[in-house]
């Protein structure tokens, strides 16, 4: 009988705490698979905005080996607008910045440069951005801006920045400090990229003693 009695006990027990708890254990479990069924659709969201993105990536380059300026153009707008969360938009920027340089439109190339600073995901391609739109900067010669683009890079980029810096710096009149850039260039610089420690040599030589 007692061994009748504890369970009976232990029911009523699993019976109150269920009426106490019951509505909690429901809602949470309920939460859990909204939860679940909310990341697994966010999955497959983030999947069919790569595979478009990567589609649409596709239809760039054929536009840029037949240098359709318009389609690009098009089709970088489009990017940033529908699949700017991709990695696909990034390069889409970059890509597009050149071909519009290229053709002319150099409004077009820094709208795209300034987008890639502003949105990029990776650091590398924001980096870029901002070493590119320097050199656009400097062409405009809106000298001040390209410096304010240069400030502060980040340790692997702090070569190709010094060096910007020092083409800007001459295009001031500023020698001194043009050939301060180009030595902390130098000094950043990789030993083994021969090429590049050649070419930033041969303008801190050009400035004189």
């Amino acid at each position: 009988m007692s061994s009748y009695h504890e369970e009976q006990e232990q029911i009523e027990n699993v019976k109150a705490w269920w009426k106490q708890y019951g509505n909690y254990v429901i809602w949470t479990l309920v939460v859990i698979m909204l939860a679940y069924g909310g990341w697994n659709l966010w999955r497959y969201y983030e999947r069919k905005q790569a595979v478009e993105a990567g589609v649409l990536y596709g239809e760039l380059e054929t536009a840029v080996t037949a240098n359709d300026k318009v389609k690009v153009a098009r089709i970088a707008s489009d990017m940033e607008s529908k699949f700017s969360g991709t990695p696909y938009a990034q390069m889409t920027a970059l890509l597009a910045a050149k071909t519009l340089a290229d053709s002319g439109d150099v409004a077009g190339a820094k709208a795209q440069l300034q987008w890639a600073v502003s949105n990029a995901k990776d650091d590398e391609y924001k980096q870029l951005a901002k070493l590119r739109l320097a050199g656009v900067l400097l062409d405009e010669k809106a000298y001040d801006e390209a410096l304010k683009m240069l400030d502060n890079p980040p340790a692997p980029y702090a070569a190709l920045f010094a060096d910007r810096r020092g083409d800007v710096l001459v295009a001031q009149s500023k020698v001194a400090d043009a050939r301060t850039a180009y030595k902390l260039a130098l000094d950043k610089l990789d030993k083994q990229d021969s090429g590049m420690r050649q070419f930033v040599q041969f303008k801190l030589d050009a400035l004189g003693a």
